[in-house]
């Protein structure tokens, strides 16, 4: 069943080379942090290119529930009238952040230290996700957690009275669990420093240095530490979105493997913590290049052309490479099982925690489709079959976007073509997908079943 109301079972079968443009959305991490961090700096912040899916919506209806004034504009510019930090009313009613771990892990963080109570929920996949590694390091701040079992949703936050800055080291590389820490720091005087063995995205540091925090990140002998001065102004900004290179993945990864296919995939962020993927399928032989590479709004940004590969390869994928990459290992394997040989993928466990078991979803699927996989608990090897998928069967999607998105793109290159249980999902981060694919000359199918 669907989190997002009537599952959408959905099917994809290949028509022919895939060409043209394809316009992906702002990036999701990016669209999240300028909706929060506007809501936290005094005047207006205007945001261009934000991405409109689900997952984004929810966090500005939750922001607009914790006081800040968050319109779109007709011209599809959003602008935000923060509150300050320290500033959050106690909220009304219940915070739905719907499929979203990254919305409702950064505003817990964001409200952890100001004295106001709020309860979160979520879908169905959302309330079975791990929040204890949240909730935990809040704690050290002076907040409590009331939840269920294993810290699960719903779950109350009652912010700290009097909070104090904490050290932190991270217990795995999460980009949430390190930016949640970072913004309950932003409401405590004094610093408070956040420490990372293995480096996340950090779209948070930058981002909160270009809104006026004083954010200082250096490598050390434990790792890389980021101190964060608390209880600051933040100014408003002028935000453009770069586009969002987990979704660029999914026409990218297509290109690849449908025969004859040329697409190019403009304006995408190529922050060095979020381009693992695109330095992954050049490794395997992938005929993918970077053009017009610039600087916009302090992230690097490329054009990037894909075009039809058939002499891929099968490769060992750096471990240290997972946190650049940890949302696209699902699209990855479609990629790898159009291979030859095997590309073996290790210390991924962070996929099992996802908004689904990421590993055994791709797992079972692919293996219906054909294709022989291998796994453990943090790895997982894909036995390619160089461009042979069977396919001809029914996945299921787990209510999680990237798998649904990742089987109808292996469907486009099997030769029986793939369906999904419930394509619903997809629109929480990618809500144009089928139009964009379908404009390529992608067939993808609403099935009544």
């Amino acid at each position: 069943m669907s989190g997002h109301g009537t599952p959408i079972p959905m099917s994809s079968r290949c028509v022919g080379p895939l060409k043209g443009q394809a316009d992906v959305p702002g990036d999701k991490s990016i669209s999240h942090r300028s909706i929060l961090f506007g809501a936290m700096a005094v005047g207006e912040t205007t945001v261009t290119g934000l991405l409109e899916g689900d997952d984004v919506l929810d966090t500005a209806k939750a922001m607009r529930a914790f006081g800040a004034d968050v319109a779109r504009g007709d011209d599809g510019v959003w602008s935000i009238h923060g509150v300050g930090v320290g500033g959050f009313a106690e909220p009304d009613q219940v915070i739905d952040c719907g499929n979203s771990g990254t919305g409702v892990r950064l505003i817990m963080g964001a409200m952890a230290t100001t004295p106001i109570a709020a309860t979160f929920t979520g879908d169905a996949s959302l309330n079975k996700r791990p929040m204890g590694r949240v909730t935990d390091p809040l704690a050290l701040f002076g907040a409590q957690a009331y939840g269920r079992s294993q810290g699960r949703l719903p779950l109350t936050i009652v912010g700290a009275k009097a909070p104090v800055p904490v050290v932190y080291r991270t217990p795995m590389p999460s980009a949430q669990v390190k930016s949640a820490v970072m913004l309950a720091g932003l409401n405590c005087p004094g610093q408070t420093v956040v420490i990372e063995a293995e480096a996340t995205r950090d779209h948070t540091e930058r981002m909160l240095q270009g809104f006026g925090a004083d954010v200082m990140v250096e490598d050390t002998p434990e790792g890389r530490a980021i101190t964060l001065t608390g209880e600051p102004e933040l100014k408003p900004q002028t935000i453009i979105v770069p586009r969002d290179p987990s979704s660029a993945a999914f026409p990218v990864c297509a290109a690849l493997i449908v025969e004859g296919s040329d697409v190019l995939v403009p304006n995408i962020g190529l922050n060095p913590t979020r381009a693992g993927l695109f330095y992954t399928l050049q490794d395997m032989g992938a005929d993918l290049t970077f053009e017009n590479m610039r600087e916009e709004g302090g992230e690097p940004v490329a054009d990037l052309r894909a075009r039809y590969s058939p002499n891929l390869k099968g490769i060992d994928v750096p471990p240290e490479r997972a946190a650049s990459m940890i949302d696209e290992y699902p699209i990855l394997s479609v990629v790898a099982a159009n291979a030859e040989g095997i590309t073996k993928m290790h210390g991924v466990k962070e996929l099992r925690v996802k908004e689904s078991d990421r590993i055994d979803a791709m797992a079972v699927g692919l293996r219906a489709a054909g294709v022989t996989v291998d796994e453990g608990e943090d790895w997982w090897h894909v036995h390619g079959t160089g461009g042979a998928v069977t396919g001809g069967c029914v996945a299921e999607s787990h209510l999680d976007h990237r798998i649904a998105m990742s089987f109808l793109i292996l469907g486009m290159a099997a030769k029986n073509g793939m369906a999904v249980d419930d394509g619903s999902p997809i629109a929480t981060s990618f809500p144009i997908f089928e139009g964009l694919m379908g404009a390529l000359g992608a067939h993808i199918t609403r099935d009544n079943r």
